[in-house]
């Protein structure tokens, strides 16, 4: 209810869902979305008075309860795809912003209006929209707090694409499908080498080049190069 106005409950239950996702080596792919035609309308403020009120309870608000989840959300060693409809602003942002691929419905709206509120974005929160939109339009979306469209959202660089609001499920399914016909190891390395070089500018050392190049050993790289020699679909256990 309610656009999907997120409670602590829900923030820990993410985390919670997302730790449990992220250890089953049986997936190839998650998609999270919101009920009833809206992603998430951020963080629900009727609860700001009781776990908010103070200095100490907004750092522990903000560190330990949203921090949480939305580190969880992003070491999720699977392909995580957003499917977006409505309202996706404030937390719902931050939730789609460290997801893998974002596809959104024509009619979604994005934004961050909290300067109306009276607080900024804590940096934990503002990692992954730093990550996507840079700099400069991450201060224009936190300054002017402002909701907009998806296509503007796709030409921010907030969104991987746009499709028309009745295709909205299939096509994230379509995506979900091309996801899992990837080689599960292939895909977590890449999420590995992703999230190395863009945290840091120093090149890799030795060590880690050598551990990324172990996959030449795996099973899943001997199989899809038999199974392409051989013109057969490839089965991949992620091992």
């Amino acid at each position: 209810g309610r656009l999907n106005a997120i409670t602590v409950a829900m923030w820990q239950e993410l985390a919670r869902v997302f730790t449990e996702l992220s250890a089953n080596d049986a997936l190839r792919c998650v998609i999270i979305r919101g009920e009833g035609g809206n992603f998430a309308a951020g963080a629900d403020i009727r609860e700001f008075p009781r776990y908010r009120a103070d200095h100490a309870s907004v750092v522990h608000y903000h560190t330990r309860i949203l921090a949480p989840a939305l580190t969880a959300i992003a070491a999720c060693v699977h392909p995580v795809v957003a499917e977006i409809q409505g309202v996706c602003v404030g937390g719902g942002l931050e939730i789609a912003s460290q997801c893998d691929l974002r596809i959104a419905a024509a009619d979604a709206r994005f934004g961050v209006p909290i300067n109306r509120l009276g607080f900024p974005m804590a940096p934990d929160e503002m990692r992954g929209l730093l990550a996507l939109a840079g700099r400069a339009v991450t201060l224009e979306i936190l300054l002017e707090g402002r909701v907009f469209g998806a296509a503007e959202a796709m030409a921010k660089g907030l969104l991987t694409r746009v499709v028309p609001v009745a295709d909205l499920h299939d096509e994230v399914m379509r995506t979900a499908r091309r996801l899992a016909r990837g080689a599960p190891l292939a895909a977590r390395i890449n999420k590995q080498t992703v999230a190395r070089l863009a945290g840091s500018s120093q090149p890799l050392t030795d060590a880690e080049l050598h551990d990324l190049f172990r996959y030449a050993e795996s099973r899943d790289h001997r199989e899809g190069v038999r199974a392409f020699l051989a013109g057969d679909e490839p089965a991949f256990t992620g091992d």
